[in-house]
C-alpha cells in the first residue's frame, strides 16, 4: 500500500516529477513529461504497477523501514532520507537534475557510520502499470524497453532480476558512494549518455542556491515562503513555461470516494495567481516565459479561451479511466485527462487580466499582443458577462449564475480600464466603465442576501461559498464594507470545519449536491488561506496570524501540502504538492508581514 499523501516529498526537473515516500520508494514518476503516463504507478495501485525502493535491509522487517530522518538539502529540492538501523547509519540523496538531455532519477546512497546492507528493488511498468517491459543488458547497462519507452538503470553495484523486478544488493561503509541512477529515452534513439551522479548533484545544487538567491522576500516566515516557491518551480515545465496545477492524478478529495481528478495540466487560474506569487517576491523571468506560453496557447482564438491547456498549449484533453488501476487506497475512479477543459468558466477571464495587469504594473516588458489579447478578452466578456457558467469549482452539474464568476468579470473590466488610462492602449474607456458599473450592481443586487447579510453562492441562492473571500481581496468592495465582513463571518459560522478550517461550499455526502457530484471531501486549503487574509484585512489581524500559523502546521514535515485537509482523519488529501495551496500561503505571508502582525 501507498504511504499517506503528506509522507512524501517531491523532486523534479521542471519537466516531470516523482514522490518519494518515507521508506524510500518512489511511488509516482511520468516519463518523460509531467502529463506522460507513469513509469511508476505504485502510488494508485499496488507495487504491481510500478515502484523503486532503495533502503537499509535488515533482515528483521516485513515492511520497509521508514527513514529516521529526512529533509532537504538548504534551499533545494535535493531530497536527503537518513535511517539508523542495528548496523549503522545510511543517508540516500534523491534529486533529479535540471534537464539538459535526457531525464534522469539520481540516488546516491552513502555510509555514514557501521557498515549497512542496502536493496535496491527496481519495478518499472509502463503506461501507468499495466505493461511490463523487456528488461536485459545492453554493453553492461540495463535497460527496459516497451513500445517507444525506454529507461536505463547505470550503476557500479551489481544487478540481477527476480520476479520480473531488477534487484541490486550492496553494503557501505563511512564515507562509501554508491549510484543508481534510471535515464528515459525514446526506444528507437541511442542510448542515453552515461550519467555523472557526483557532477549532477553539484549542479543541481548550485541550480537551486542561484534561484533561490533571487527572492526579494526577507520577512519572517521565509522559510515557508521560500519552500513555496521552490514547489512552484518545480511545478513549471521549463520548455514552454506552462504551470501544471499538481505533478499527479487522482489522489482523492475524501478518501475512498470518486472526487479525483487529473491535475497535471495548466489551469489558467492556477498559473495566474502562481504568476502574481512569483512576481510579488521577484521572479519575472518565470512571469515572462508564462506570458509568452499563454499567447501561444490562446493565440488565433482569443474568443474560444479554455480554462486549462496542456503543458505546451494543447487544447485536447479527453477524460479518461484506467481501471486496471485501483486507485489511492482504493479510491477510484483512477482519471486521466480532464473533461472541464471543455468548461465554461468566465473568472478565468479576471485571473489572466489581473495577471497581465500585474506583469505590467511590475515593469515586465511590454508585449503588444498581450495587450491586444486583453483588450479582445474584455470584448467577449462585454457580450457573455451575464451568462450562467460553471465556476471556479468545475462544477459537474447545472450552470449558474456564479457571483464569484460575476467578481472576477469585474475585476478584468476594471484593470483593463486601468491600463487605458495609464495611457498604455487605447479602447472604448467611457463604454468600459458602464459595464463595469453594471457588472458590480447586477452582483450587489443580485447575489447578496440581504437578511443574512452575505453574499451568496450564485444569484439567488441560499449556499455560502468561499470564494466570495477574494471579494474584498479583488478590490470589488473595500474591506470595511458591512456586506464583507458580514460575509466572512457567515463563512466562518456556516462553512469552516471544527478545527477552523473552511470548505469550499456544503457537499451533500451520498446525494448529489451542488457540484452534481456524490461524496464530500477536505477543507480547502487555498480558502482558509483567503479567511486568514480577510481577517488581516478588517483588522483581526490577530485572528488571522493564528489561523495562518495553524495552516502552517498541516504542512509535512518538508513544507509541502496538498490540495485539502481531512479534519476527521486528521491528513492530507487532494493531489500533491497543490500550486493552489502554495500560491495563497505565500500571499497571506506576504500580508501578514506588511501588517506587522508576526509574534516571533
Amino acid at each position: 500500500m501507498a504511504g499517506r499523501i503528506e509522507d512524501y516529498a517531491l523532486i523534479g526537473d521542471m519537466q516531470t516529477a516523482a514522490l518519494v515516500c518515507r521508506d524510500g520508494t518512489a511511488d509516482w514518476l511520468c516519463l518523460p513529461r509531467f502529463d506522460s503516463h507513469a513509469v511508476f504507478a505504485g502510488l494508485l495501485g499496488t507495487e504491481e504497477h510500478g515502484f523503486w525502493r532503495l533502503a537499509p535491509t535488515t533482515g528483521a522487517e516485513t515492511t520497509p523501514p521508514h527513514a529516521d530522518r529526512r529533509r532537504y538539502r538548504g534551499d533545494s529540492l535535493i531530497l536527503e532520507s537518513e535511517w539508523d538501523t542495528p548496523r549503522g547509519t545510511v543517508r540516500v540523496t534523491d534529486f533529479m537534475p535540471p534537464r539538459d538531455g535526457a531525464p534522469q532519477l539520481i540516488r546516491i546512497v552513502e555510509g555514514v557510520s557501521g557498515r549497512v546492507p542496502m536493496r535496491s528493488e527496481l519495478r518499472m511498468r509502463f503506461s501507468y502499470g499495466r505493461v511490463t517491459p523487456w528488461v536485459h543488458k545492453v554493453d553492461g547497462r540495463t535497460v527496459a524497453v516497451a513500445g517507444p519507452d525506454s529507461v536505463w538503470l547505470d550503476t557500479p553495484a551489481e544487478t540481477y532480476g527476480k520476479n520480473l523486478t531488477t534487484y541490486s544488493d550492496f553494503t557501505v561503509g563511512p564515507g562509501d558512494r554508491v549510484a543508481l541512477t534510471i535515464s528515459w529515452q525514446p526506444s528507437h534513439r541511442e542510448p542515453p549518455a552515461l550519467p555523472d551522479p557526483e557532477g549532477s548533484l553539484e549542479a543541481t545544487e548550485l541550480f537551486w542556491r542561484e534561484w533561490v538567491d533571487q527572492c526579494t522576500y526577507h520577512g519572517p516566515y521565509r522559510e515557508a515562503v521560500v519552500r513555496s516557491l521552490i514547489t512552484l518551480k518545480a511545478l513549471t515545465y521549463a520548455p514552454t513555461g506552462g504551470i501544471v496545477a499538481a505533478p499527479t492524478t487522482s489522489l482523492p478529495e475524501e478518501i475512498g470516494g470518486v472526487r479525483n481528478w487529473d491535475y497535471r495540466y495548466t489551469w489558467l487560474r492556477d498559473a495566474a495567481i502562481t504568476l502574481s506569487s512569483l512576481l510579488r517576491t521577484g521572479y519575472r523571468e518565470e512571469a515572462r516565459a508564462w506570458r509568452e506560453w499563454l499567447l501561444r496557447a490562446v493565440a488565433g482564438d482569443p474568443e474560444n479561451l479554455q480554462i486549462m491547456y496542456g503543458i505546451a498549449g494543447e487544447r485536447e484533453l479527453g477524460e479518461a479511466e484506467l481501471d486496471w488501476l485501483p486507485g489511492y487506497e482504493n479510491s477510484g475512479p483512477v482519471r486521466v485527462g480532464n473533461g472541464a477543459a471543455g468548461q465554461l468558466q468566465l473568472d478565468v477571464y479576471g485571473e489572466v487580466t489581473e495577471a497581465l495587469h500585474l506583469a505590467h504594473m511590475t515593469g515586465l516588458t511590454r508585449n503588444d499582443y498581450a495587450v491586444g489579447l486583453q483588450l479582445k478578452l474584455i470584448e467577449y466578456l462585454e457580450k457573455h458577462w451575464d451568462e450562467p457558467d460553471e465556476g471556479i469549482w468545475e462544477v459537474r452539474g447545472p450552470r449558474r449564475h456564479f457571483v464569484h464568476s460575476k467578481v472576477m468579470a469585474w475585476v478584468a473590466v476594471d484593470r483593463t480600464i486601468k491600463l487605458i488610462e495609464s495611457g498604455d492602449t487605447d479602447g472604448p474607456l467611457e463604454r468600459w466603465r458602464d459595464l463595469r458599473d453594471e457588472i458590480h450592481r447586477a452582483v450587489c443586487e443580485r447575489g447578496y442576501d440581504p437578511e443574512r447579510n452575505t453574499f451568496t453562492q450564485s444569484y439567488g441562492s441560499k449556499e455560502l461559498d468561499a470564494s466570495l473571500l477574494l471579494i474584498p481581496q479583488m478590490g470589488f468592495l473595500p474591506p470595511d464594507d458591512k456586506r464583507v465582513i458580514g460575509t466572512i463571518e457567515a463563512i466562518q459560522r456556516e462553512l469552516s470545519t471544527e478545527d477552523g478550517f473552511v470548505l469550499r461550499y456544503p457537499t451533500a455526502g451520498a446525494n448529489a449536491g451542488v457540484d452534481g457530484l456524490e461524496g464530500d471531501e477536505g477543507a480547502f486549503l487555498a480558502c482558509s488561506f483567503w479567511l486568514a487574509d480577510d481577517l488581516a484585512m478588517i483588522g483581526r489581524v490577530d485572528e488571522a496570524r493564528r489561523l495562518f500559523e495553524k495552516l502552517l502546521s498541516l504542512r509535512n514535515d518538508l513544507g509541502l501540502l496538498a490540495e485539502e485537509w481531512d479534519s476527521r482523519l486528521q491528513r492530507q488529501v487532494g493531489n500533491f504538492p497543490q500550486a493552489f495551496s502554495h500560491v495563497p500561503l505565500i500571499d497571506t505571508a506576504l500580508r501578514l508581514t506588511a501588517s506587522g502582525a508576526y509574534v516571533g
